[in-house]
């Protein structure tokens, strides 16, 4: 009896989604370093630069204080809700009650899941950008929704095509998911694209969710779907500080909307985990509060329009096009004609070249002609990458 094998199945919801692309992939890539082939890696939008030095010295601060390790509020520390609403004054001139209408996340992937739980029934709709992050679909696709997806093109600057999603039938539709500035096109957020959302949200009831943590990166005016009069009755927004603050690992993200909003969603995240660490939530308070203009430019702008312009030379090397005016930690090209698929371009830069860039077709089909450089990599790495490109033949 020992030997017999138990017919124990995973639930049927494994076999909606696949392992997420980068987690399958650098497994390849893990390999192929162990083999000696020092891979650059310019495929992953994860900061590789520290936060500024006042947040870690905080963190640490906090953590030698023995009554600092309990557990904590699900809701988010009040000195933490209170720096987030001062963020989001000063940069954006959007007023938010920190008791009410903010809600720390752990990360925006945590908020995706919250929001979707709180708002949408087994069998209802999400609307999903195409290109867009592909957290949208599977964890709609976890949770029960209908995947819709709505189109996203060049021609039209990545912006949503109303008068397209005007046709559709929208009955069962209960969130859209919108990322400005957009990833992984670099599409910029625009506030007549903001303006038409909340439109569209009041007119059908649907609640927009713009996923908003590119913002500072390349930009020198960052905006908020929440400066539109009215947009806090009908959407909601999650920003985060991984990308602005450097923070990717420390998770910490931010969901703004109207108290109703808020209260359902914290309703859901009460229920799933505990609260952050105390000394992670006030080092992010600090960060929030003291992260100046100065640093911002710094890390957000002159950092990444240095590597930007090497990326430039890394896509006009393999015969790619790209918008010079897309903004985000990333570089989206258009590959020639010649190539069949995106990844016949994509697989000899890997193997032959070493280095790792991401096929657009991750991102819904209109990115099947696209790649994606991350500028997450410092200068020099960047470099070795377009000098070995540069030795082969495209």
């Amino acid at each position: 009896m020992e030997n017999s094998p138990i017919n124990i199945q995973p639930a049927q919801r494994l076999s909606l989604v696949q392992e997420y692309y980068f987690s399958r992939k650098l497994k390849e890539v893990a390999q192929l370093n162990a083999e000696g082939k020092d891979i650059v890696s310019l495929a992953i939008g994860s900061p590789d630069m520290p936060p500024s030095k006042r947040t870690i010295d905080k963190l640490c601060e906090v953590a030698a204080n023995p009554n600092a390790h309990g557990y904590q509020p699900t809701m988010g520390t009040p000195e933490l809700r209170q720096a987030m609403a001062a963020f989001y004054k000063k940069w954006y001139g959007v007023e938010l009650n920190p008791n009410t209408e903010i809600q720390p996340l752990i990360g925006s992937k945590e908020g995706i899941l919250h929001t979707t739980l709180a708002f949408v029934n087994p069998g209802d709709e999400v609307l999903v950008p195409n290109p867009g992050y592909p957290t949208y679909t599977s964890l709609s696709k976890i949770l029960g929704a209908k995947v819709v997806n709505y189109n996203l093109l060049e021609n039209n600057g990545w912006q949503p095509d109303f008068e397209g999603l005007e046709q559709m039938d929208l009955s069962r539709v209960k969130l859209m998911w919108t990322n400005y500035p957009n990833m992984p096109t670099g599409g910029a957020a625009r506030m007549e694209t903001y303006e038409r959302l909340v439109a569209f949200a009041k007119k059908h009831g649907i609640v927009v969710v713009n996923d908003n943590p590119y913002s500072f990166i390349l930009n020198e005016k960052p905006l908020s779907l929440l400066q539109v009069p009215g947009a806090k009755d009908c959407c909601i927004e999650f920003n985060s500080m991984s990308k602005s603050h450097n923070m990717p690992g420390w998770r910490v993200g931010m969901c703004c909307t109207n108290a109703t909003f808020i209260s359902w969603i914290l309703k859901i995240k009460s229920n799933i985990d505990s609260g952050t660490f105390r000394g992670i939530q006030l080092a992010a308070a600090e960060a929030l509060q003291h992260n100046d203009a100065e640093w911002h430019h710094e890390a957000n702008i002159n950092t990444y329009l240095r590597r930007r312009k090497i990326a430039e030379e890394i896509m006009t090397t393999l015969g790619c096009t790209f918008d010079p005016n897309q903004v985000g930690m990333f570089l989206w090209g258009k590959i020639p004609d010649k190539y069949n698929n995106v990844e016949d371009l994509t697989e000899r830069v890997l193997h032959e070249a070493r280095v790792f860039i991401t096929p657009g077709f991750i991102f819904g089909t209109n990115g099947e002609r696209y790649i994606r450089i991350s500028l997450c990599a410092k200068d020099d790495k960047i470099r070795e990458a377009l000098r070995r490109i540069k030795e082969l033949e495209w």
